[in-house]
């Protein structure tokens, strides 16, 4: 590819890792109720499904859509539910008695691999990233698109997504006794639990 077309590529990944969505919102949320590294290990988890998911398309762009035109459908209604399922989550948290000190809070091992788990499952099914990749690969795949191309587009898509959600968690993380000072975690599950049905109904709305 001509140095024009990585540039454009490395734009592309740069505004939509930083663009809002239940992607920002779970990093955010992760950091500030289970610690920094929390965060960081779901911003590390977002970045593995991006590269993964990256790489699928890339290889399997033009016959997969021609085959099977319906797998755009089937990932957008999967991506809905995972917003349900995380709204009902954390609505279920946020109405809970017991609030958690989040100052106090002590970041368990399980916790940590769940917060990865969360970031990895929501770049997979996250419908908007498939109508991203797919609008911004088109005019990048032909026929003789090599191996080591894809390769390289992958892990610059992987350094870019993973390393500004890493960011995110970094400086919320650094400065989480400052903020928590101000908000419970009730606050924050109340908040987490509209925007995930907030943003469920409007992937409903553009494809019904």
């Amino acid at each position: 590819m001509s140095n024009e077309s990585w540039i454009a590529i490395t734009v592309a990944f740069v505004l939509g890792a930083m663009s809002p969505g239940p992607s920002l919102s779970i990093v955010l949320r992760n950091t500030l109720v289970n610690g920094k590294t929390n965060g960081l290990l779901t911003g590390l988890g977002h970045g593995f499904g991006f590269g993964l998911f990256s790489l699928i398309v890339l290889i399997s762009f033009s016959t997969l859509l021609n085959y099977f035109p319906k797998t755009e459908i089937f990932l957008k209604y999967a991506g809905v539910l995972l917003l349900f399922y995380l709204f009902i989550i954390f609505a279920k948290k946020a109405f809970e008695k017991k609030e958690i000190n989040l100052s106090n809070e002590i970041t368990s091992y399980d916790s940590n691999r769940i917060g990865f788990i969360q970031g990895f499952f929501v770049a997979i099914l996250n419908p908007k990233i498939l109508a991203w990749m797919i609008a911004i690969y088109t005019p990048f795949i032909k026929n003789d698109l090599d191996l080591f191309t894809v390769i390289l587009i992958v892990i610059l898509g992987f350094i870019i997504d993973a390393g500004w959600y890493i960011s995110v968690a970094t400086v919320v993380g650094n400065n989480v006794e400052k903020i928590t000072k101000r908000i419970s975690t009730r606050s924050i599950d109340i908040v987490m639990s509209l925007l995930m049905l907030l943003f469920a109904l409007i992937l409903l709305t553009d494809f019904l």
